[in-house]
């Protein structure tokens, strides 16, 4: 019984670890199928909406200020201006970053490609094309707890989705924007 149990547990520990190690990937196909299928309550299981939420908000308030530039900065009226703006843009990332949120951009999205014609079969009357935002995303870890999956766009930018883990399991916290591409 004796030589049989460093062995199990060595294996269990090679097992587990590469659970963890598959884990973004295995993120990254649960939040794509659960796009696809428009199942926003599976897709909650992948993503940690306050993290997300957060971050979005941080990045537009970030891209903001930075286009208002310091001309608005320096003007009570621009200091206002900012600050309605920044408001308008938390409260947006408020309502859609939620599973209820995430859902209405999904039937939205298959309202749009039902009415231009883009079907998975073809047919007008058929299933919308799925969404497909991770198709193409090129993966890799940046420490034990962070992976990026970065997919490139059609203008030369990029997106880049960030998991991070959380004991086991692998979620969702971040996705950068291309918001500083050139226009």
């Amino acid at each position: 019984m004796k030589k049989w149990l460093l062995p199990t547990i060595a294996l269990l520990l090679v097992l587990l670890a590469a659970y963890v190690a598959a884990g973004p990937w295995l993120a990254i196909r649960g939040i794509s199928e659960a796009i696809e299928q428009r199942d926003a309550a599976r897709l909650a299981r992948h993503v940690d909406f306050p993290a997300l939420r957060i971050n979005l908000k941080a990045q537009l308030d970030d891209q903001l200020v930075r286009r208002a530039g310091s001309d608005m900065q320096s003007s009570l009226f621009g200091v206002m201006a900012l600050g309605v703006a920044g408001r308008l843009t938390g409260a947006a990332v408020d309502v859609m970053v939620t599973p209820a949120g995430i859902s209405a951009l999904l039937q939205g999205h298959g309202v749009w490609k039902r009415a231009t014609g883009d079907t998975a079969d073809g047919d007008t009357w058929g299933p919308p094309a799925p969404a497909r935002p991770l198709q193409g995303a090129r993966g890799r870890y940046e420490s034990l707890s962070r992976f990026t999956a970065t997919r490139p766009l059609d203008d030369g930018g990029s997106v880049v989705f960030v998991l991070s883990r959380q004991g086991l399991h692998w979620r969702l916290t971040d996705i950068t924007l291309p918001l500083d591409a050139p226009h």
